[in-house]
């Protein structure tokens, strides 16, 4: 059951992911993905990613790459795709620079000066929109734009910021990720960078990327999906961007979510259907049904005692995840499940989880 037809049954917030009797490729008209930890990782493909895409594009079903990373243009990411073997075109790239330049538009006159914190593609998004990207406090600047600017961003670009808010001069951000991964590790994202202007100023900005609005909003009118399914693996940003948006979501586990998150998840967090990796936009997904011994999916029955989840069965490990999802979001109910699951999810990862 989608999102739209749970809402017309007047349903409550779902208790478990849904499943689908058509692959998800058939059953939506636009796939919204994620890119790191969903199509690559540490700049290489993620297994099964690239076959996976093609055959979903070849069944019709329409490729849109959305990320909070403003630093890179649509070009270059596009550029890095179709390299990978993802035939990719700049406009099938949605960034949060495009997300927050839109936003600034709106609320500036054309072609005003705007302050640039950040690199090349929150620039580009800037001059997309007829706006004056400038690097100084001094120049008179309707607004401040703070993006992802990479690694080498210095000091002195935060104080330049800082200066502005100080003034008054209105602030958005592209986006408040605290972390971003790199070749070596977990990196400072965008969001630490925010946080050095807002201790400094006491200001808080005006923030468009995932999983507020305004990038879902830009997604929509980029796409012109009319039945979108968000695809990522982490499930403050990508999930609950969908949740906010009342659009399904499917989660892969390829990038930065675990078994036990995923069970912990408050209702904006739970996706609509969790799979392996992006293979599950091929095939339909299993339906994670109620009955007298607690929540079944393939082989596997999960139920929530006091404690601990419990879980009986065999089968493909995923459905036993989805099982368990099943019993902790129904024992949750809109708050978060506290019960154990450390011995559950061993059991699923000797099974190949």
């Amino acid at each position: 059951m989608s999102q739209s037809e749970r809402e017309a049954a007047g349903s409550g917030p779902r208790v478990r992911p849904d499943g689908s009797a058509r692959a998800l490729s058939e059953a939506y008209d636009t796939a919204l993905l994620d890119l790191d930890g969903v199509v690559y990782a540490g700049g290489h493909a993620i297994d099964h990613a690239v076959e996976s895409l093609a055959t979903a594009r070849k069944g019709g079903m329409n490729l849109a790459y959305v990320t909070n990373n403003a630093l890179r243009t649509p070009d270059s990411v596009a550029e890095h795709l179709s390299e990978l073997g993802i035939p990719t075109g700049a406009d099938d790239v949605i960034t949060s620079a495009q997300a927050v330049a839109r936003l600034i538009s709106e609320q500036v006159p054309a072609g005003a000066r705007v302050l640039v914190i950040g690199g090349e593609g929150l620039r580009v998004a800037l001059r997309e929109r007829g706006l004056e990207p400038v690097e100084s406090a001094d120049d008179d600047p309707a607004a401040v734009a703070q993006g992802y600017g990479g690694p080498d961003m210095t000091w002195a670009r935060f104080a330049e910021a800082g200066y502005a808010v100080a003034r008054g001069v209105p602030w958005f951000a592209s986006n408040t990720d605290l972390t971003i991964p790199s070749g070596r590790g977990i990196a400072p994202g965008n969001g630490a960078a925010v946080e050095v202007v807002r201790i400094a100023t006491g200001a808080d900005p005006q923030v468009a990327g995932k999983p507020l609005p305004p990038m879902h909003r830009e997604t929509v009118l980029r796409t012109g999906a009319e039945t979108p399914l968000v695809v990522g693996d982490r499930l403050d940003t990508d999930i609950e961007g969908a949740f906010n948006g009342g659009v399904d979501s499917l989660l892969v586990l390829t990038g930065v979510t675990d078994g036990a998150q995923l069970l912990a998840a408050p209702p904006q967090h739970r996706p609509t259907y969790v799979d392996r990796d992006l293979r599950g936009l091929l095939r339909g997904q299993p339906d994670v049904e109620e009955t007298d011994g607690g929540w079944r999916c393939g082989g596997w029955t999960a139920s929530a005692g006091d404690e601990r989840l419990e879980l009986t069965g065999d089968g493909d490990p995923v459905d036993g995840l989805r099982a368990l999802c099943g019993a902790a979001w129904a024992a949750a109910g809109d708050g978060v499940c506290e019960r154990d699951s450390v011995k559950v999810l061993e059991r699923l990862a000797q099974a190949g989880l």
